[in-house]
């Protein structure tokens, strides 16, 4: 039987490392994972909202894909790729030690949607903008994607640094917004503001598009460049870059770190007066 939505998920029992989930909730999204006895899902550090008494809680350094047995430096460059791309040095690993199914769940810390991605049906590996995992199945490996252009590192939106998750299992990104997903076919060109680009495969070639002429940079409001993204391959694309939404607080608070509650009076500064603001 289908899954009546792409929102969860039912174990295929001819699946290794297969696992239920569901995600619950609108705009503001949590991660509710279904585990067997010894299936285990890893999390970033300080995801987790609940679970049950029977999954056990152990912190890893790195992102733990590597498993007891990847010696001391494998550990160490885990690591070290994570803090590069702006995580935590460790990562949670909740496993179910006792019978039955136990659930766990995880949220994320920003307004948004939470994504559900199989790696192994995008080709084994994902581009996604930094700070976008949430959880994975275990044995996901979190690395780094460096931008090979100098413009497109400098003016992209994500800087040169971006997070490229590599497995076969499902994966948990935090985009901002709402999320649209588009198919590029070969050669297929899309223009994305650089903020909105969550995510791509790695078939997908990011550069930049020069947004228009000297009236479109300067009054248009969209900045220099453009995302250009050129299947083929899938795209995600966020509606609410975080960057944007804390960009518009401050605005919004002003120089009195927001204690101006009146900021569109005609009266300035008698207005708060009136008002109570001073």
């Amino acid at each position: 039987m289908p899954n009546p939505s792409p929102w969860q998920h039912h174990r295929n029992a001819a699946v290794a490392d297969d696992i239920d989930f569901e995600i619950k909730g609108q705009e503001l999204q949590f991660l509710e994972i279904e585990l067997d006895p010894g299936e285990s899902a890893v999390a970033e550090a300080g995801a987790l909202v609940w679970k049950d008494a029977s999954v056990a809680m152990t912190t890893v350094f790195g992102d733990g894909s590597g498993g007891s047995d990847g010696g001391f430096m494998g550990k160490l460059l885990g690591a070290g790729k994570r803090l590069i791309t702006g995580e935590s040095l460790f990562t949670t690993v909740f496993t179910h030690q006792g019978q039955g199914k136990a659930r766990v769940a995880f949220a994320s810390p920003t307004p948004g949607a939470i994504l559900p991605i199989r790696l192994d049906e995008v080709g084994g590996r994902l581009i996604c903008q930094k700070d976008s995992f949430l959880a994975a199945a275990k044995g996901v490996s979190i690395g780094v994607h460096f931008q090979q252009r100098i413009m497109t590192g400098l003016f992209g939106g994500e800087g040169f640094i971006m997070q490229k998750l590599e497995g076969d299992g499902w994966v948990f990104v935090q985009m901002g917004g709402t999320i649209v997903e588009r198919e590029l076919a070969p050669g297929q060109q899309l223009h994305v503001d650089t903020g909105c680009v969550a995510a791509f495969t790695d078939t997908v070639d990011f550069d930049l598009e020069r947004a228009g002429g000297v009236r479109s940079v300067l009054f248009g409001g969209e900045g220099l460049f453009f995302a250009r993204l050129t299947g083929p391959g899938k795209v995600w694309i966020q509606s609410l870059p975080f960057s944007r939404l804390a960009g518009r607080m401050l605005a919004a608070a002003g120089s009195r770190g927001g204690q101006n509650r009146g900021e569109g009076s005609v009266l300035g500064g008698l207005g708060d007066f009136i008002g109570g603001n001073n």
